[in-house]
């Protein structure tokens, strides 16, 4: 019988103090290979200081950190870090690099042969939308902030390190910035089989880019779960009213079309439409109940020169072909939505 494979990560009682005061407290916590665990909080809770024990940048008091179960103490601390990407939210690019120097860093270091090294830095550099013959001889002082904060991902991916680790890397960039490069970050098909543990304060990035999202206060861990379980099965107070300013727009960000369906009462008139529909304005059952509303508002969802409200024909899951298209108009897929929460509140 085969041998069970290792977590990628393993925390067992991580604990540190700094002289009285205990910044992490018996924090442990396995994740799993290609998992993406955002740890979040308010400022001071700790969320940094637990990111960094676990490439040894700080030693924790008691506890042990295990990559691929191996003890990370078994390795000298440099060489465990260049096997794992690292992130910051100030960059930390080389000012007397180039761009591709940059990027070449931990693969030199790691004596990987230059023309492979030359060619997985263009192919990060034009993945993240900054042509090489453009950008790759700039220097770090010729960037924008947004752009900065690109060539410091492609440098944590240039040596394709299984794990990466992400201290805010979007917390210094301008809101528009900062959505622009998000959607880079999670549209990148090098991170889908990419192990991650991302820290940020900001709600909607967490429920935007984790698998499952750890909520600590003082240190300590208050939910860990995914998205969807510290928003409709909160474990405490703290929990609840972390996410209660946010609630409504987590919610339509959190559920799908397909959670809501079942709670849908289709009326006869946006039944009774059967040749309306086309590529712009289907949609799948797994988008996100925001993204329906914002089909539902665009001018391709309206029944040129009717009446009737705007349809939306949500396809079937893969498992119910049969099943057919479904339309919704907008009343019908809040009134469903409305239904879906209040029977997550009572479930």
């Amino acid at each position: 019988m085969p041998s069970p494979v290792p977590p990628a990560i393993e925390a067992r009682g991580l604990t540190k103090h700094y002289g009285r005061h205990t910044v992490v407290q018996d924090v442990s916590f396995t994740l799993a290979a290609g998992e993406t665990l955002v740890l979040l909080g308010p400022s001071g809770c700790g969320k940094t200081t637990l990111l960094r024990m676990l490439n040894r940048l700080v030693e924790p008091d008691t506890g042990a950190v295990y990559i691929q179960g191996q003890d990370v103490r078994s390795q000298a601390a440099p060489a465990l870090r260049r096997g794992i990407g690292y992130v910051i939210q100030q960059v930390g690019l080389l000012p007397h690099y180039t761009v591709g120097d940059n990027i070449a860093v931990v693969p030199r270091l790691l004596g990987h042969p230059a023309a492979q090294v030359a060619a997985r830095t263009e192919a990060l550099l034009a993945r993240l939308h900054l042509p090489p013959e453009r950008y790759a001889a700039q220097y770090p002082h010729q960037l924008s902030g947004g752009q900065q904060q690109r060539v410091g991902l492609a440098r944590a991916l240039a040596a394709d390190p299984p794990i990466i680790l992400l201290d805010e890397p979007f917390g210094a960039l301008d809101p528009i910035t900062r959505a622009s490069v998000r959607r880079d970050f999670r549209e990148l098909e090098e991170l889908r089989r990419k192990t991650v543990v991302l820290v940020t304060h900001d709600v909607t990035e967490a429920f935007e880019l984790a698998d499952r999202i750890m909520l600590l206060d003082a240190g300590k861990v208050q939910q860990l779960g995914t998205p969807r379980e510290l928003l409709f099965q909160p474990a405490n107070d703290f929990v609840r009213q972390f996410f209660e300013a946010e609630q409504l727009a987590l919610q339509l960000r959190t559920l799908q079309v397909c959670d809501v369906m079942a709670d849908a009462v289709f009326n006869h008139e946006s039944l009774s439409i059967p040749n309306y529909k086309s590529d712009s304005n289907t949609i799948s059952p797994i988008a996100s109940i925001q993204d329906a509303i914002a089909l539902l508002s665009t001018a391709d969802a309206t029944v040129s020169g009717s009446t009737a409200p705007a349809l939306v024909w949500v396809t079937p899951l893969p498992e119910q072909p049969e099943t057919g298209p479904v339309p919704f108009s907008l009343p019908t897929l809040m009134t469903a939505f409305g239904r879906t929460i209040q029977r997550l509140r009572t479930s």
